[in-house]
């Protein structure tokens, strides 16, 4: 089992949270809407490549899924509707967070939404978004390796460490108070 890259840093283990996320510079947010033009041109294929990575790698995951839950053939993975149908909404939202970098409360009020349904609805243990953010930023650098240079690859890790704070956050404000590292 890979272990994934480390996003959104090691503060929610140990019970602490910081103020806010880093915010990013104009530059940063350049680099990341030039990398993801990119990306979302694939965006279904490279969404089921993140999944299939991350229930591969964290099959635990795969609790939260009763369509798939069953399912250790990345094969099979691949061609079930239900997984292409989640990989388009994790794509769709990461797409909605890049289009609005330059609208603050706009990503924080989708990620809020996304929390909120992953704590409340699904009760998802929020330690799969940092998993999950970690393979989804290995999964881009190997497909994309051309565009996710070591540069563009601190940039997006600046991100996903946002996504991840304004997710747990969320969290955070329903009640959620299982933050651990017991996911994995």
């Amino acid at each position: 089992m890979e272990s994934p890259r480390d996003v959104g840093g090691e503060t929610m283990e140990r019970g602490e949270r910081p103020e806010r996320a880093e915010p990013l510079t104009d530059a940063e947010r350049e680099i990341i809407q030039n990398t993801w033009v990119h990306v979302y041109e694939n965006c279904e294929d490279v969404g089921v490549s993140v999944l299939i990575r991350f229930f591969v790698n964290f099959p635990s995951a795969k609790q939260y899924f009763s369509q798939f839950q069953d399912m250790d053939d990345p094969e099979e993975m691949e061609r079930s509707v239900q997984l292409r149908h989640h990989a388009r909404r994790v794509m769709s939202a990461i797409n909605t967070v890049v289009e609005n970098l330059h609208d603050p409360e706009k990503v924080s009020s989708v990620l809020a939404l996304v929390g909120k349904a992953h704590a409340v609805k699904h009760k998802v243990e929020p330690m799969y978004f940092k998993i999950l953010c970690g393979v989804m930023l290995e999964v881009l650098s190997e497909d994309f390796p051309e565009f996710f240079t070591a540069e563009v690859q601190m940039v997006w890790t600046k991100l996903l460490g946002a996504v991840y704070w304004h997710v747990t956050g969320a969290y955070t404000e329903v009640g959620w108070v299982q933050l651990s590292s017991s996911a994995v």
